[in-house]
């Protein structure tokens, strides 16, 4: 019979019948009460007693752990003057030690040193807790990458999800990308600093390569189109810590919030009307629901930060020379910047890469040219080219398409060719000139 040893999680130690849970994983708790779990789903996920999962939905507020110090016999008279006088030596044991000898204390330095240790351990989880979770208003943004597979028609396929999530109101923006390519991550921000007004200070990331190359002797080594981006915005990027994604927390509970409460159950045509829910998802369910963490809407904590935001002026780009991808929807248009364009209607399904070039966007399948479209002004403008829909096409040649992995064949029009004389006898056009 084989024996197990089991290892210990420092947060999650058992102190008697009590067991202690940190900031995070409390805060992690309320959340997903506030999304609907049931405690017993909760005490699975995350592993603990369903006991504990009350005592926390119990609590108001979270409140560290406070070891009761060891009072020696020696020092019990000492006890209520070392709690009051260690924040103000900065928690020294050797200072607090020569100041106890002027006191008639007889007793040891090492006594003095356990009774310290745990009012320092307290006050420097304090500290790091109110560092990493609060956020004030206009400070930072916090960036991430999901990847979810969504039924698009009636296949499933992989989209990557772009999440910028504000850090005092908690409020998220959404963007459903093809891939995660330095093209689609800066054309990302831009939209969300459009949909939000503005941007804060810095934004946090998790160190991809489109940010920052891999940490070398010399520190951070930003990517050089992405740091011009920055300077062009006017806003500090950061990193989190080197395997510490958990400090960007903010934004991975935004990744899972919209894997749960907004994919489930859902189906798209394409990818146009994939954004459009999404969207509406946001204007009517996460942007006014009440925030697990901040027991708030995002909305209306917004409306605290959106004054502390910098400004975003309308018609302002930073105009990238890499490529974005786009898929073209079922009627043949493609999207950059909520304004539609025309491509051949043969590439129905298919991704094409658009470029910005002196007022124009370039589309290109396969590295050949198929449209050229001048950028329009304002939003949700529509700009289709005649020669790019099915009719001219079909009337001299049977063309293969496909859409949604299914492949369609248009078949040549029965077009009857008369002589233009025909229309000159009816319309009275005939005789001599």
């Amino acid at each position: 019979m084989s024996t197990k040893t089991a290892t210990i999680d420092p947060e999650r130690q058992m102190l008697g019948e009590v067991e202690v849970i940190g900031q995070d994983r409390w805060e992690e708790i309320r959340r997903r009460a506030g999304e609907g779990a049931s405690i017993r789903a909760i005490a699975r996920e995350l592993d603990l007693d369903r006991k504990t999962v009350r005592r926390c939905l119990r609590q108001t507020e979270w409140k560290p752990y406070q070891r009761a110090a060891r009072t020696d016999t020696l020092l019990a008279t000492h006890a209520e003057y070392l709690r009051r006088r260690a924040a103000e030596v900065g928690y020294s044991a050797q200072v607090l030690f020569q100041e106890l000898r002027g006191r008639q204390y007889d007793g040891s330095y090492e006594t003095v040193k356990r009774f310290v240790r745990p009012l320092r351990e307290t006050q420097l989880h304090a500290a790091v807790t109110r560092t990493r979770f609060e956020t004030p208003p206009g400070l930072q943004s916090q960036i991430d990458w999901g990847q979810a597979r969504v039924w698009l028609g009636a296949q499933r396929e992989v989209r990557h999800i772009f999440v910028l999530t504000l850090g005092f109101s908690r409020r998220s923006f959404y963007v459903p990308c093809l891939s995660e390519t330095l093209g689609e991550l800066l054309d990302a921000h831009e939209q969300a600093f459009t949909h939000f007004g503005g941007r804060t200070q810095e934004h946090l990331y998790d160190r991809p390569r489109t940010v920052c190359a891999p940490r070398g002797s010399g520190g951070v080594r930003w990517n050089t189109t992405f740091k011009a981006f920055a300077d062009f915005w006017g806003f500090e990027p950061r990193l989190c810590r080197a395997y510490r994604a958990q400090t960007k927390g903010k934004v991975e509970s935004g990744v899972k919030y919209f894997k749960r409460n907004f994919l489930a159950g859902r189906r798209f045509r394409d990818d146009l009307d994939f954004n459009e829910q999404l969207q509406e998802w946001m204007a009517t369910v996460a942007d006014v629901r009440v925030h697990g963490t901040t027991h708030e809407r995002p909305i209306d904590r917004f409306a605290r930060e959106r004054d502390s935001l910098v400004p975003a002026p309308p018609g302002r780009a930073f105009r990238l020379e890499a490529p974005l991808t786009r898929v073209v929807a079922t009627d043949y248009l493609v999207t950059v910047d909520t304004n539609r364009y025309s491509v051949p209607f043969t590439l129905i399904g298919q991704p094409v890469e658009v470029m910005r070039r002196n007022g124009f966007l370039q589309m290109r399948h396969r590295g050949q040219l198929v449209a050229t479209h001048p950028v329009l002004d304002g939003r949700h403008q529509l700009r289709i080219l005649p020669e790019h829909g099915p009719g001219p096409i079909a009337r001299n040649a049977r063309v293969r398409y496909s859409t949604g992995g299914r492949s369609t064949e248009a078949v040549p029009l029965d077009v009857e060719i008369r002589d233009l004389a025909c229309y000159e006898s009816a319309y009275g056009l005939g005789g001599a000139q």
